[in-house]
Parts: C-alpha cells; structure tokens; sequence
C-alpha cells in the first residue's frame, strides 16, 4: 500500500467532512468509525492501519470522520441522524462513486444501516461491528442500557475523555488484558474530540431509536459482535439478525472496537469473506422514504366563498410555495392532490420542517393546511410511490387537526437531535391499516 496521504474534504450541507482515500481495489469500502475517529491519528494506531492495509487487499477504502468528529468541521449543535448519513452520500458524490460497501462501527453502524435503507441503489452491503438499533432500554428492549448506566456512561465520558481511560475501559485483549499504551489511547480521544463534544454526542446515541427501519434493510448484512464487549450486549446483536432480512452474525473474542485489538486479522478476514461472497440484490424498486401528506383544511367551504378565479389564484399560489419548499428540503412532489400533496424526502427531520414551513407562509395568505408524517419502506413506480407506508401517511393526516403535522412514533424515534419537540397524542387506529398507531403532533 502506498504511503502517500489523500486527504480530502467534501461538502455536507455547509459543512466540510474529512475523507481520506487509501488503495485502488475494485470495491469501494466505507469505513465509518464510533466517537473515537479521525483519519490523522489512524495511521499512528498499529492495528488500525493492519486493518486497513488488509481492506485494500479487496478494495479502496474510504475512511471518513463524520461531522464533530476528528478533521470534520466542529457542530454549534448535534443535528439529527439523518444529517450524519448525509455525509456518507456527499462523500461517494464527491468521488464519484456509484456503490460502494459501507463498515460502520457502534454509532457508525447505525448510519451504516441507515444509509443501506434510504440508499438501497448505492450500498452493495452493510457491515455492522458492534452495531445496535436502540441504545436505551426498554420494555420491549431489555438489550439497552438502564437510565443509571447511562448516566454512568456520560459522567465517564464528560470526565475521563482524552486520558484514555474511556477507550482502555472498553477495549481488551481476548485474554482480558488490556490493549494498547494510555498515552496512544489518550491521544485518540483528544483527536477525536473535546470532552464536553464527546459526551454530548454520547448522550444523542441514547435518543436514536431505528428498529422500525431494519426490515427494510434489503442489501446483505453482516452483524459483528464482540463476546467481551462490555458496551454493547450480545442481545443488540440477535435483534439485528432477527429484524434484518438475511443478515449473519459473526462472533469475534476480545472488546468493542476489533479494529484496534489483537482480533484484528478475524475481523478483517470476516469482512473480507462476505464481501467477497456478497452478491447485490437490484432493489430500486423499493426504498426507505419519508412521506408526507397536506391539504388545506375545509377547501370545499373555502372554493365556494371565494369563487372559482379568486380559489384558482389560491390553488396556485398554494402549489407554487409547496413545490419550492419541498425542493428546498431536498424532498420531491410526488402529486399535487387538488387541495393538498404528496411528497417524498429522504429524512423525516427535513420533512417535518418543510411541512411546518409550508403551513407558516400559507398561513399568512389565509389557507389552513393539516399534515401527516411517516417514514417507512416505500414502492417505486414509474415516479409514484406506493405501499403501506403511503396509506399510513394518508391516514394520519387525516386525523390531523387544522394548523397540525401529526406523526407516527417512527419519525419521532429518528429525529433525535433536530430539536423538534412532539407531543403524545396516544394510540389511534388508522382506517384498512393493521394494529393501532401511536401518534405524535409536533409541538
């Protein structure tokens, strides 16, 4: 492998992530790391860099900081997930690569999963090494960690980060002993972040929940977990396996991050093996969206005080705001439905505050809009979409009241971050949709 550093910086909605490009092979390889990342200091890590180097025996790795994290630009707040994936997609924009596999690492390996669904077209597969869905318990999630241990893990971080106490606690040989030197595993923390960074970024990983997105994972999945991993249990693994379709679980000895231990060689030829046996499934067809649903609130009533040019006029005025709000957010018009719409976005924050938006302004030409929200798999057809996640919008929607964008408990559990706040407003039955819904309106 070539000595000769690539660094380089791409554009992610006005901030610069640091990529570094290392190798020619003919696959490219995505490699995104936990909190303690940046691609200076991976070089000075012996283990990192065998990893590395045994990567680009298959493939050109791409190894990125995420955004606060290392090289990356420094955030004045911590944006939603969705904003994280992002920069995996501006990355393989910024070099022009079609698909590529993605490694995530714990907090990596959520974007990784999520890049996987929303970007199913671009992911040849996924691996995910000491990944999880949801890091807080919960009655439903036993696998988490309890609000004491999670506090516990905070207060760690918050003190401790940049001695090295942090990763030396959480990484140990297969034996138990502990790996590496404290002035090594010091300076990966100091690199990576600040303290108070570090434990703010901690304290976001609790909020994320996207277990209602891994049945739509589509591409093939790789599930690591380490037996020693005093982090993340065994238990987080399993629910990966059980809620992805077709994924496989590897177990590996020693802590959570392998790529910085002795285990480095079976991490690396576990990857290496199910790349190499890991055939892409076209499935363009069929992607993880958020949709959105409006319509102006009593429009019949409406048409007929104003008159048909004066309502024409309001109609247009109506569809010329919603198509430049939705293309703002990065969304797409799927169809304008008379007196409402429906679009389509790539990530539920964007979607929520573009609806909200698009509520203001035509709330100041004297048109009252509902909105509903959700994100779920969606059907490709010929520009449209469909599926049940469409009519699952649709339906809650409807249940809005005028002046409200209600969602579903999915778009709420993915927005940590974005500083949108919901109320409760508890279980509803959604007309020809199974089950019963929990319901959120944004506040």
């Amino acid at each position: 492998m070539s000595t000769a550093r690539d660094v380089r910086y791409a554009d992610s909605g006005g901030l610069q992530v640091a990529y570094e490009v290392i190798g020619n092979g003919p696959l490219d390889i995505v490699i995104v790391t936990d909190l303690a990342s940046n691609v200076d200091v991976l070089h000075d890590h012996v283990f990192i860099l065998h990893f590395i180097e045994q990567m680009c025996e298959i493939g050109r790795v791409i190894y990125l900081d995420p955004r606060g994290v290392g090289l990356s630009d420094p955030l004045d707040r911590l944006p939603p997930l969705e904003e994280w994936v992002d920069d995996i997609r501006v990355v393989l924009d910024d070099l022009g690569v079609e698909q590529a596999a993605v490694v995530g690492h714990g907090y990596g390996a959520q974007l990784g999963l999520l890049f996987a669904a929303v970007h199913p077209g671009r992911t040849k597969a996924v691996v995910s090494i000491n990944g999880y869905a949801r890091l807080r318990a919960a009655p439903d999630y036993p696998a988490g960690l309890t609000p004491d241990l999670e506090a516990w893990v905070v207060r760690q971080v918050e003190t401790l980060w940049g001695s090295g106490q942090v990763l030396a606690w959480a990484n140990t040989e297969p034996s138990g002993a502990p790996v590496g030197t404290p002035e090594l595993w010091a300076r990966v923390e100091r690199a990576s972040a600040t303290p108070r960074r570090a434990a703010r970024r901690q304290a976001l990983s609790f909020d994320i929940d996207i277990r209602s997105v891994l049945p739509t994972i589509a591409v093939p999945t790789l599930v690591v977990q380490s037996v020693a991993d005093r982090y993340i249990r065994r238990e987080h693994a399993d629910h990966l396996v059980s809620n992805i379709p077709g994924a496989r679980l590897v177990e590996l000895p020693g802590g959570h991050a392998p790529m910085m231990t002795g285990v480095v060689d079976e991490l690396a030829d576990a990857i290496a093996g199910f790349l190499a046996g890991a055939s892409y499934r076209r499935v363009t067809d069929r992607a993880l969206m958020t949709v959105a649903f409006t319509d102006i609130v009593d429009s019949t009533r409406r048409a007929a005080e104003a008159g048909d040019r004066s309502w024409r006029s309001l109609l247009e005025l109506h569809d010329a705001i919603t198509r430049h709000e939705v293309e703002v957010a990065r969304g797409r018009v799927v169809k304008f439905t008379g007196d409402g719409v429906m679009a389509s976005f790539d990530g539920p924050a964007r979607a929520v505050e573009c609806v909200r938006t698009i509520g203001e302004r035509l709330e100041s030409a004297g048109l009252s809009i509902r909105a509903g929200v959700h994100t779920g798999e969606v059907e490709i057809r010929d520009g449209d979409i469909g599926g049940i996640a469409v009519h699952i919008a649709s339906r809650i929607s409807a249940l809005a009241a005028a002046g409200e964008t209600l969602t579903s408990s999915t778009v709420r559990d993915l927005v940590a971050g974005s500083g949108l706040v919901f109320a409760d407003r508890g279980e509803h039955v959604l007309k020809g949709v199974p089950d019963a819904w929990h319901l959120y309106v944004v506040a």
